[in-house]
């Protein structure tokens, strides 16, 4: 079997296609394995297409002057990464954020995949770590075998949590006389769809998300923590009455123009799709029962006759201990055939899981030609990101991250808070190119 490939990717999400890519595209032959289409499906995807996003369309901010992931983005091109260039052609407005038309970027990944000359898909479930070069990209819904497996070969349990979806609203069922159109401090456009709510309209709202009947969990689920970058709406409410007025509920720098004022409270949603006909409501991540949903969410100004393509739901994720079990080329200590890569890694988001996957492609294209790929920098974005989940990061407390200027050694000096910001992008920016003159890669026209 081990004849056919060279090297083998199990699960097809936006790291193991972006991994696939980075290998055939150096004249290695790929075996993608992807339970979905094989008769397996995971409580979150709702196709067998590669690539499928399950739970936003965006991949944050786009400015690679003053933001990580904006930084990572502009990394990543300069590595012909295809998610960034499937997300580029398939992109849809969104202020200075990079969302996309998901439908249309998954058809974009799959078939550059499908139709690669030295990437052969198969539409199979892999219960066991194989013994051939590996790289496990089977992200934050790992099938139960495969992640008893790991856990097996690790001694450790995978650790798990919590990942929500934000419901999505056709655009035509959106009241527009209550709501309008504008970005936070007119930045980018005017983008996203805000819904206003005075003070007692909001107060009602909270404990309406409180009050509501929720999903119960399974017997697995009930001792798994939730993740802070995805917290459920209903969660989020129960820790405060003002806490979503400072979260995703936020209305600074939105000025009303039928008032000429901000509102107590907002609701943004941001457009879904290509079209401009789905939007997702931000932030609003929610384990409420979808007739509750329906209910709670018609209470707010603008969204009285919402039509729901997607309503809200949450389900399990898991990862490993990164911090302990990977070296610094994502190799597993105990088994050095398997890297791992994207959100089982521990990273946190699109982007980031697809950076970890070309950084897997990439440490396992120099071994093949007998080479040692040096690690980015610590201080790009590519860097940062490796590091923290490869050694950077408590493993006592380890937890998915984005990318942020955090993960980088920190720039010396007092700074404004955007001059800091630039400071630390233009730094990036001389290390990165440094090392791709050292790795002889030039950046694409």
């Amino acid at each position: 079997m081990t004849s056919s490939f060279d090297i083998h990717i199990i699960g097809g999400g936006l790291a193991g296609s972006e991994a696939a890519w980075q290998l055939g595209e150096a004249g290695l032959r790929v075996r993608l394995s992807e339970m979905r289409g094989g008769g397996d499906m995971t409580p979150a995807h709702e196709t067998d297409r590669l690539a499928e996003m399950v739970c936003s369309n965006s991949f944050r901010s786009d400015d690679a002057e003053h933001n990580a992931v904006g930084l990572l983005h502009q990394e990543m091109r300069a590595l012909d990464s295809l998610i960034m260039r499937a997300a580029d052609q398939h992109r849809v407005p969104a202020g200075s954020a990079l969302a996309v038309d998901r439908d249309g970027f998954a058809a974009e990944v799959t078939r550059a995949i499908e139709q690669h000359p030295r990437i052969k898909v198969v539409r199979e479930r892999v219960d066991r770590l194989p013994d051939h070069p590996t790289i496990v990209a089977t992200g934050p819904l790992t099938g139960s075998k495969l992640a008893e497996a790991i856990a097996s070969e690790t001694g450790e349990g995978a650790l798990a949590f919590f990942d929500a979806i934000a419901p999505i609203v056709h655009r035509d069922s959106i009241d527009m006389d209550a709501a309008w159109m504008a970005a936070r401090w007119d930045k980018g456009g005017k983008d996203y769809i805000n819904c206003p709510l005075d003070r007692p309209r909001y107060e009602d709202f909270v404990a309406a998300l409180i009050d509501g009947e929720k999903m119960p969990f399974h017997d697995w689920e009930k001792d798994t923590p939730y993740f802070e970058g995805c917290m459920p709406i209903e969660v989020m409410a129960e820790r405060g009455p003002e806490t979503l007025r400072h979260g995703p509920m936020k209305a600074v720098g939105l000025d009303n123009p039928r008032t000429g004022r901000w509102p107590y409270a907002v609701v943004q949603l941001r457009q879904d799709n290509a079209l401009g006909t789905l939007w997702n409501m931000v932030g609003f991540q929610t384990k409420l029962k979808h007739g509750e949903q329906v209910r709670i969410f018609r209470t707010i100004p603008g969204l009285e006759n919402a039509e729901f393509a997607r309503l809200g739901g949450i389900h399990r994720n898991s990862f490993i201990n990164s911090p302990r079990l990977l070296d610094h080329q994502l190799r597993l200590k105990s088994k050095p055939n398997i890297r791992f890569a994207g959100q089982i890694t521990g990273c946190e988001g699109y982007v980031e899981s697809a950076a970890v996957g070309l950084l897997a492609a990439r440490f396992a294209i120099a071994e093949f030609q007998g080479e040692t790929l040096p690690s980015p920098p610590p201080e790009t974005a590519l860097g940062a990101l490796l590091g923290h989940i490869t050694g950077g990061a408590d493993a006592e407390t380890f937890q998915p991250m984005n990318v942020n200027f955090g993960l980088m050694p920190p720039i010396e000096g007092r700074w404004k808070r955007a001059d800091r910001k630039k400071a630390y992008t233009d730094r990036a920016r001389r290390a990165f190119s440094l090392w791709l003159e050292q790795l002889k890669v030039s950046e694409p026209a």
